[in-house]
């Protein structure tokens, strides 16, 4: 990981700890509390804390070149919460009957990746990291437009999207990597070199669409 990397993770962290605190602010105004408050603030605080384990132990945390530790295991199991999160706040807030059922399966979701890491079954590693990140990923697609669509936030919740969707790439491109398969043109090299990048686009795209297309109160 060079200097630039180690830059732009602390860059993602700054936001991080900014939404972490406007969230917190949110909640504690009557008018804008809500449970998905607390799902987002969730999905912030993985973000930062695998950025800070990135910046301790470099990528090789990942387990992206052969022999994948506890360490990587548990980060990758642990990142997966940040695209969850996100998900389930967003069906919380936009859809609450749904809420239970949804967390049924994200929890399905998280049980089998974490087998699928601890047990040993790269088949099934190649199985679940696509269906479940894109599970999460086409909700945190999809609601935002339904939304904007319906008058319910302003365009700029767009951004929830615009994350969610690159998030939801570099899951499951790291999905694919450590399970020894490539997705498409996404080589060790090329997912190393975006992958910062990608986290801190991933934190201003959720940060840009949860103040500006809704409701704040700062």
């Amino acid at each position: 990981m060079n200097l630039f990397d180690r830059i732009v993770l602390l860059a993602t962290g700054g936001i991080a700890i900014y939404m972490i605190w406007c969230l917190l602010r949110k909640q504690k105004e009557s008018t804008t509390a809500n449970v998905s408050n607390y799902y987002y603030m969730a999905s912030f605080t993985v973000l930062l804390v695998s950025g800070l384990l990135l910046i301790a132990f470099g990528w090789e945390i990942l387990g992206l070149f052969g022999g994948e530790s506890i360490a990587s295991k548990f980060v990758s199991i642990v990142a997966t919460l940040i695209p969850f999160s996100l998900a389930a706040g967003l069906v919380a807030r936009f859809y609450p009957e749904k809420l239970t059922p949804y967390l049924v399966v994200l929890a399905v979701g998280l049980l089998l990746i974490g087998s699928s890491k601890f047990i040993g079954m790269p088949t099934l590693a190649k199985i679940v990291y696509p269906v479940f990140h894109s599970i999460a990923g086409l909700t945190i697609f999809i609601i935002p437009i339904v939304a904007v669509k319906q008058g319910k936030m302003s365009t700029d919740f767009y951004g929830v999207t615009a994350g969610g969707m690159l998030i939801s790439l570099g899951g499951i491109a790291l999905g694919f990597l450590t399970a020894g398969k490539q997705l498409l043109f996404f080589s060790h090299e090329f997912v190393l070199m975006i992958l910062a990048p990608l986290l801190f686009l991933t934190a201003l795209g959720y940060m840009w669409g949860l103040t500006r297309g809704e409701p704040f109160t700062l």
